[in-house]
C-alpha cells in the first residue's frame, strides 16, 4: 500500500550498495531505455539522444548503441561544450539523457537553451530516469525542464516523478529493475491497497460504533458545502452523521440530507455561527467519534474564535477544512487534527503566496506540519499527506476533481475514517485514495460535479 519514493541521496545509497560496477548498471539501464524506445515507439526509424557528461549520459550512449544494432538511425548529441549550438536533427523520437537524479537548482544557460530547443523540436520525448531540469528529491523545477511524454526510471520511482510541478513533466512512467537492493526511503507513494485498512461494518456494529461524525458548517450562500461533507461521510461508511450549522442553514440541510441528524447552533445577525455555538458544539462532539469543521462556515471574528475554542477543547479527532483554516493558529490540541488546505490556504497558514506553495510543495507542507504539529493534507495533483516525524505520502488527484465542492467531499471521507478509529495519517491517505478512485469510477469524466462522487464512492471503497 506504500511504494517507496527515492530522493537523490537515497538512490545514491542504493547504487553504492551494489557489488558490481557502474558500467554494469549503465548497460542494464541503457538497454532498458532502448527496449522501451523500440516497444513504445515501434514505428520510429530515427532517434536523437541528448547525452550529458554524467551517468545519465552514459545510459543514453548505451541506448544509442543498442538502437543502432536494431537498425535504427541514431544521432548522439553531446551536451558539452555548452556554448556550442546543437543540431538535434529531425528525429521521430528524442531521448533525454542530459541530467540524472543528481541534478538540482537551475540549469546553466547553455543547458537551458538546449532544453528549450528539445521542447521546441516537436518530437515525442523519452526521458532517461527523470526529465532533465526536475529535482528528483523534491519535484521542484527552478528553471528550464524537459517536458517528456514518457520516462524510463531505474530501481525505484523518485519523489520528483510524483510531486508537482515535476510530476507534470514525467509523462507515462516505466520502472525498470537493474539489480539493486532495496534501500531505506523517507517518502512513499500510496496505492489503492491502503483502502483495505478502512474498517468495515461488522455484525457486532451499531450505527454509533460504525463511526459517528459531527459536521459543522454552513452560512448564507454556502449551505451546499457541509451537505456534501455529511453525505460523503455516510457514503464512506460512517454509521451516524450529525449535521450542525446556523438555524437558516439547517432549513436547507433538512431538504438536502435526509439521513443526517440536524442541529441548529447560535448564529449572529449575518447568519454566521457565533461564539455562543461553542458549548452546544462541544456537547455534540462529546458523543461522536470525529468532528469535521469548516465547509461553508464563513469568516468572521466570531467564527475564528469559535473554531479556536472547539479545536482546543474537543477530545475527538477533527478534520479542519475551508473557512476553519482562516487565520488558524497553532495550539496544544487534546486530540489529533488533520488540516486539509489547498495551496492558497496553506500559503496563508505559513506566510507564503500560493504560487510559491505550488512551486515548493514538499517544503511547504513540511513547514505547515512543523508549525501546527499535526497531519496536513496539501490538496492538488499528487496530494501530499504529511505528519510530524514521518515521511510524506504522495497520492491521489485526478483532473476531474478540479471543480467546486470536491474538497468538501474529501473532508467528509476523512471525518468518516477518523470516526472509525483509523490512525490520522493513514486515515487521511486512505481518504485521498478513496476520493481519487471515486472520481475514476464516476460515470462522468468531462463535466463531473462534486455530488457525482457520492454515488461512486461506495464502489471505490468496495
Amino acid at each position: 500500500m506504500l511504494e517507496p519514493l527515492y530522493t537523490a541521496a537515497e538512490m545514491r545509497a542504493a547504487e553504492e550498495g551494489y557489488g558490481g560496477t557502474v558500467e554494469e548498471l549503465m548497460e542494464r539501464a541503457g538497454r532498458a531505455v532502448a527496449q522501451h524506445a523500440l516497444e513504445d515507439f515501434g514505428n520510429a526509424g530515427s532517434f536523437t539522444i541528448v547525452c550529458g557528461s554524467g551517468s545519465n549520459g552514459g545510459d543514453g550512449r548505451v541506448a544509442a548503441r543498442v538502437l543502432e544494432e536494431a537498425g535504427r538511425e541514431v544521432l548522439v548529441v553531446e551536451a558539452k561544450p555548452e556554448e556550442e549550438q546543437k543540431d538535434l536533427g529531425d528525429p521521430d523520437v528524442l531521448i533525454d539523457a542530459l541530467f540524472g537524479t543528481g541534478f538540482e537548482g537551475v540549469p546553466r544557460p547553455g543547458a537551458a537553451r538546449l532544453i528549450e530547443h528539445m521542447n521546441e523540436l516537436g518530437a515525442p520525448v523519452l526521458a532517461v530516469d527523470l526529465p532533465s531540469g526536475v529535482d528528483a528529491s523534491t519535484g521542484e523545477v527552478a528553471g528550464a525542464a524537459v517536458d517528456a511524454d514518457m520516462t524510463v526510471t531505474f530501481h525505484g520511482e523518485k519523489v520528483g516523478h510524483h510531486v508537482t510541478p515535476g510530476a507534470y513533466l514525467a509523462g507515462y512512467l516505466e520502472l525498470v529493475d537493474i539489480g539493486l537492493e532495496q534501500a531505506e526511503t523517507t517518502h512513499a507513494r500510496v496505492t489503492r491497497e491502503i483502502l483495505e485498512l478502512v474498517p468495515r461494518r461488522g455484525p457486532e456494529d451499531n450505527k454509533y460504533s460504525a463511526g459517528h461524525v459531527v459536521v459543522v458548517g454552513g452560512s448564507p450562500g454556502m449551505t451546499g458545502a457541509p451537505c456534501l461533507s455529511a453525505l460523503a461521510a455516510m457514503r464512506a461508511d460512517a454509521g451516524y452523521v450529525t449535521l450542525a450549522g446556523p438555524k437558516p442553514a439547517v432549513a436547507v440541510f433538512e431538504h438536502q440530507v435526509l439521513e443526517a441528524v440536524k442541529r441548529a447552533l447560535p448564529a449572529d445577525r449575518d447568519g454566521l455561527l457565533s461564539e455562543a455555538a461553542a458549548e452546544p458544539m462541544l456537547e455534540l462532539v462529546g458523543k461522536a467519534g470525529s468532528l469535521a469543521i469548516g465547509p461553508g462556515l464563513g469568516r468572521s471574528k466570531s467564527t475564528k474564535a469559535l473554531v479556536s475554542r472547539v479545536l482546543r477543547e474537543a477530545q475527538v479527532p477533527a478534520v479542519v477544512d475551508g473557512d476553519a483554516l482562516w487565520e488558524l493558529e497553532p495550539a496544544d490540541w487534546p486530540a489529533p487534527r488533520v488540516l486539509t488546505p489547498h495551496s492558497g490556504e496553506l500559503g496563508r497558514l505559513i506566510g507564503e503566496e500560493s504560487a510559491w506553495v505550488d512551486a515548493h510543495r514538499l517544503e511547504a507542507v513540511g513547514r505547515a506540519v512543523e508549525r501546527f504539529g499535526c497531519v496536513v493534507v496539501l490538496k492538488g495533483t499528487g496530494t501530499l499527506v504529511a505528519a510530524p516525524g514521518k515521511g510524506v505520502l504522495v497520492g491521489g488527484g485526478h483532473p476531474s476533481l478540479a471543480t467546486a465542492g470536491t474538497g468538501d467531499v474529501l473532508t467528509g471521507i476523512v471525518g468518516a475514517f477518523l470516526a472509525k478509529g483509523m490512525e490520522p495519517r493513514l486515515a487521511a491517505a486512505a481518504a485521498v485514495t478513496a476520493h481519487t478512485w471515486a472520481a475514476i469510477e464516476a460515470p462522468f469524466d468531462v463535466g463531473l460535479v462534486a455530488s457525482d462522487l457520492l454515488d461512486s464512492l461506495p464502489q471505490a471503497l468496495r
